[in-house]
């Protein structure tokens, strides 16, 4: 029969997993913040290379856990979610400065600064969404920050609309289209997943409220 103190720590390392990966995913978009900023400085996308290492280790530590343990304070099903959702930020950042790197003439004077703030904003409040689990999963807590992500969210929509009215001007050649759409099909794209944290976590702490 497991002990409670056993029990408890079986809890405290899915926790701490997923509170790495979460603070990797915010790592991840630091990293992006500084390379849109200065594009020149190449060494920071080694950055993004490590952010990524590191937070495939917390995935493959994460599902070996899952398939380990047999207690689990979290449904399993709920784990590997959190985990993909988490681990695809950093993915999608590395290949953004990947891309950004290979044709820099192509972005040359393109704003990106909108999006990437709500980015910023939003991986902030994911690792908050993902200490919250530790503390005890408050609904209404929960729910708040959510709220806020889902707002960061539908302000990223709307940011994305705004960009490819802007590349659908007719001002810019049709290879810069295509390479600026892909970038800020990318920022959307982490967005995206970070919305996913967010109703990842509402629903663990719906289902144990």
């Amino acid at each position: 029969m497991l002990s409670l103190q056993k029990l408890l720590g079986q809890e405290d390392k899915f926790f701490g997993l997923l509170e790495a990966s979460a603070e990797e995913a915010r790592t991840s978009v630091e990293a992006l913040v500084k390379l849109i900023a200065h594009p020149n400085h190449t060494e920071i996308s080694r950055e993004f290379v490590e952010a990524r290492r590191i937070e495939g280790g917390l995935r493959r530590q994460i599902n070996e856990a899952v398939c380990t343990t047999f207690v689990t304070a979290l449904e399993r099903e709920d784990i590997e979610s959190l985990a993909n959702a988490l681990y695809r930020i950093p993915k999608a950042a590395e290949k953004f400065s990947a891309r950004l790197l290979l044709t820099p003439q192509r972005v040359q004077g393109a704003d990106f600064s909108r999006q990437v703030n709500l980015l910023a904003q939003a991986t902030a409040l994911l690792v908050e969404l993902v200490k919250s689990l530790r503390r005890g999963m408050n609904l209404e807590d929960i729910r708040t920050l959510n709220d806020k992500m889902q707002y960061l969210e539908g302000e990223a929509d709307k940011a994305m609309t705004e960009s490819l009215r802007d590349l659908g001007s007719g001002k810019h050649d049709p290879i810069t289209v295509v390479v600026r759409k892909d970038l800020y099909e990318l920022l959307e794209k982490m967005i995206d997943r970070c919305r996913d944290v967010g109703n990842v976590v509402s629903n663990i702490a719906l289902k144990n409220s």
